[in-house]
């Protein structure tokens, strides 16, 4: 079976309903295909107590402001779920799912997007996988040999399941800080580092890291100094669950060790812990798999981009996946802005080939 539309957007999380809300206001047909059962994109997926780093109001899509979660000034996972599951139903958005892409191709003045109910005809496609399903996972001495249960960030869901045991968090970023404090209660933790953790000052919220990230970029594309943008900041948001276990003296983070062995972690100077489990909260790559037989995929796994545009693929827009495709464009709030313009593209290029 074969379908044609002007746009095929992959992936159907935030990052695709915002492309999807541009490409409807503008007129475009399109199609959005999703690899979920369910909406929510990654969300569904997340740990019970995950909080968003920002109120609702300074959380939401292009169109609709989130509404508040009933006593709670961060909305947790759930109440974006059901966000954007009431956004796709809202703008009518044309999600087909599941339906996983396998490839993107060349296919002469087109692209062909071939996918497991079959194959798609297309003038643009926007890439909006995110990065969640491709969760890294550094090369550690001895992690191989280690008996014990290792996890990542997208396996942990709430602290119940490791009460009383005897757990190594590593990560001093957002992640890591969040699930070190999920389990500083009712765990014997260790929260590991490369470096001494950095908070944010406890005032600076999403809202924030979105203008100071748009700043930076504003200066760069105007050839002015880098002022290291939100890096420069910090590298924890001190959401309130992580301020009250810092506050409290639960979050005191050790340095990262160099190897595990069979029933524990290893330190440079030789000291050893005893350890049931690892939780690796190291971070992601981007899911970019599908656009492999396109060869634009470049050092990191990125591909070079001009905005959100593909440099060696004009057909091609990324999104979603980190600053290198729009300031902030991987947060709620800070994917509107690049998701527009890249629909503006489309549309421009639309209209030279019809």
């Amino acid at each position: 079976m074969s379908e044609q539309t002007d746009v095929v957007v992959v992936g159907g999380g935030q990052a695709g309903l915002a492309a999807g809300y541009h490409l409807r206001r503008l007129g475009v047909d399109f199609v959005v295909l999703d690899a979920g059962s369910t909406p929510g994109g990654a969300w569904q997926h997340a740990w019970d107590s995950l909080r968003l780093f920002s109120p609702a109001a300074y959380s939401s899509l292009p169109g609709r402001l989130m509404p508040v979660q009933q006593g709670a000034e961060y909305p947790d996972s759930a109440h974006v779920v059901s966000y954007l599951r009431d956004y796709e139903q809202r703008y009518e958005l044309p999600v087909r799912r599941p339906v996983r892409v396998a490839g993107v191709h060349h296919d002469g003045a087109f692209l062909r997007v071939e996918t497991d109910k079959g194959d798609w005809r297309t003038r643009a496609v926007v890439s909006a996988t995110g990065t969640w399903w491709r969760p890294f996972l550094p090369a550690v001495p001895g992690r191989a040999d280690f008996r014990g249960e290792q996890l990542h960030t997208v396996e942990y869901r709430r602290p119940q399941d490791f009460a009383g045991r005897r757990v190594v968090v590593v990560g001093g970023g957002n992640s890591g800080a969040q699930i070190a404090a999920d389990l500083a209660y009712d765990t014997e933790l260790t929260w590991v580092t490369k470096r001494p953790p950095r908070y944010l000052a406890d005032d600076i919220d999403g809202q924030v890291l979105f203008d100071v990230a748009t700043a930076r970029r504003r200066a760069l594309d105007e050839g002015r100094t880098d002022g290291g943008g939100v890096a420069s900041l910090g590298d924890i948001v001190a959401v309130p669950p992580v301020r009250e276990a810092r506050d409290a003296g639960r979050l005191k983070a050790a340095p990262m060790f160099v190897r595990l062995d069979r029933d524990g972690v290893v330190w440079a100077d030789g000291t050893r812990a005893d350890v049931d489990a690892v939780i690796w909260c190291t971070g992601f790559r981007p899911a970019l798999s599908h656009l492999a037989p396109l060869g634009l995929r470049g050092p990191r796994g990125h591909v070079a981009t001009a905005g959100t545009r593909a440099v060696g693929e004009p057909r091609l827009h990324l999104l979603g996946y980190g600053d290198w495709t729009g300031p902030a464009s991987a947060t709620l709030i800070g994917v509107g802005r690049p998701a527009r313009d890249a629909a503006r593209e489309i549309t421009e290029l639309l209209a030279t080939v019809r």
